[in-house]
C-alpha cells in the first residue's frame, strides 16, 4: 500500500544512513521500525503493572488517635 508521510528532516537522515548501512532498502527499514514500534506499544499496553496489598493490620497497645502518644513511641523505638 502507498500512503503519504510528513517525517522529520532528522529521523530521514537516520533512516537513509541505517538503509545504506545496512544494505537494505529505505522501504524495508521503515516497514520494520514501524513493526517494532507498534509491537512495543502494544506488549506495554497488553500487561498493566499491578500490585498485590497485604493487610499488616494495626499493632496492639497503640492509641491511633493519639498522634502525639504514637510519635513519643516511635521515636523511643528508633533511638531506645
Amino acid at each position: 500500500m502507498r500512503t503519504t508521510l510528513t517525517l522529520d528532516d532528522a529521523l530521514v537522515e537516520r533512516l537513509r544512513s541505517d538503509a545504506e548501512a545496512l544494505g537494505r532498502s529505505m522501504k524495508d527499514v521503515v516497514n520494520e521500525a514501524l513493526r517494532l514500534g507498534l509491537d512495543a506499544i502494544e506488549s506495554r499496553v497488553a500487561v498493566p503493572y499491578r500490585t498485590q496489598p497485604s493487610d499488616l493490620g494495626l499493632r496492639t497497645g497503640f492509641n491511633y488517635d493519639d498522634i502525639a502518644e504514637l510519635l513519643a513511641r516511635a521515636e523511643r523505638e528508633d533511638f531506645g
